[in-house]
């Protein structure tokens, strides 16, 4: 397979799946999408480019300093805030269940493939690995959480992929706490499955926006927040509080929140590819299915406040819980009660995995 069109290998998982890409022409449904024209050269001296991975240095202020940021910005959008600099949780413990301690260590952000590998028009053969993306970002044995897509190659089907996996090291084998969230097809409900229940594999399909640690305990963020006063959802908050502050230095965050009280707006992809091009918001909407779903849940985030010419997703955030639903968070619906409680570490590299040669910015809420 090349990445994006542009003659690079890029791994296939375990389940199977390899085939190579000639470099076809793209489908005429693409015809009124430009190639980005961003040279990231130009404008990132110090990035580095190699093969299909393009990586460079996040800004990385200190955790007392982004922990004042986000709080003045919060304040402009919850009745109640708090946010400080604390030692980091076990997170091995309920409710998250990681299977590492912390957030700290070598901290990365990676985002792989990207939103125009399924729309308009879904590619299935682009499949990814964790173990190899670990390699990627140089961080072998890393832990990564995050948002993403299933393997349709590996799992039969189209689903929100909830990442909590610790890959492979020289030393041990990867652990997978990822979580599958698709429509269950008796009743159009959330199915909530953990994937190791059902999958040997550590692969993923089209898309993810990840962050990565050596999972080692150490100081984080917190922030606790109560009543929301403003449209924006948790993460555009504290994303948009970082871009009014650095500007054009790109600060890259993730962690995990839980929404403890109140209810979310989130949604689940159809186990089916559409059949018909997706060509704007309006059809994407169309498409997915949204669901009304109940705290407490935990919500694993990634967000970027600039993109520095890598045609990035800026957030992306999906959740699970332990009562059976998750999936593609938007906002919370209840305003006046919602509660959340986060545990956020800044990135110091960036690494963008087989960027997509023709993008769009459709289907990206």
């Amino acid at each position: 397979m090349t990445a994006g069109g542009r003659g690079s290998e890029v791994y296939f998982g375990v389940c199977g799946c390899r085939s190579r890409s000639s470099g076809r022409e793209l489908p005429e449904l693409w015809s009124f999408l430009e190639p980005s024209s961003i040279k990231y050269s130009s404008l990132l001296p110090q990035c580095r480019k190699m093969a299909d991975t393009e990586s460079c240095p996040l800004y990385y202020p200190a955790l007392e300093e982004i922990a004042g940021v986000l709080e003045r910005g919060l304040k402009k959008n919850y009745a109640e805030v708090h946010v400080e600099v604390v030692d980091c949780p076990d997170l091995t413990q309920y409710p998250f269940g990681f299977p590492v301690k912390g957030l700290c260590g070598k901290t990365r952000i990676a985002d792989v493939g990207g939103v125009p590998y399924l729309v308009p028009i879904a590619h299935p053969d682009k499949v990814y690995n964790i173990n190899t993306v670990a390699k990627k970002i140089e961080l072998p044995g890393a832990y990564m959480l995050g948002a993403g897509a299933s393997s349709y190659k590996c799992v039969g089907m189209n689903a929100e992929m909830i990442f909590s996996i610790k890959a492979e090291s020289p030393t041990s084998p990867a652990v997978n706490g990822n979580y599958l969230a698709s429509i269950n097809p008796a009743d159009n409900s959330c199915l909530l499955e953990k994937y190791r229940e059902k999958y040997s594999d550590h692969d993923f399909g089209l898309l993810s926006n990840l962050y990565a640690s050596e999972g080692n305990p150490g100081k984080v963020i917190e922030v606790k927040v109560k009543r929301r006063t403003s449209n924006d959802n948790f993460v555009s908050c504290m994303r948009k509080s970082l871009k009014e502050h650095y500007g054009d230095k790109s600060v890259g965050m993730g962690g995990s929140f839980i929404i403890q009280e109140g209810r979310a707006k989130l949604h689940i992809m159809p186990r089916e590819y559409s059949a018909c091009s997706l060509n704007t918001d309006e059809d994407v909407d169309s498409w997915l299915h949204y669901y009304d779903m109940k705290a407490p849940l935990i919500c694993q985030s990634v967000f970027v406040s600039h993109d520095p010419g890598f045609d990035l997703r800026v957030e992306h955030t999906h959740c699970f819980s332990h009562h059976g639903e998750g999936g593609h968070y938007h906002n919370d619906t209840t305003p006046d009660s919602v509660e959340y409680l986060g545990y956020f570490h800044p990135a110091e590299h960036l690494y963008r995995i087989d960027r997509p040669a023709v993008t769009h910015m459709v289907g990206r809420d």
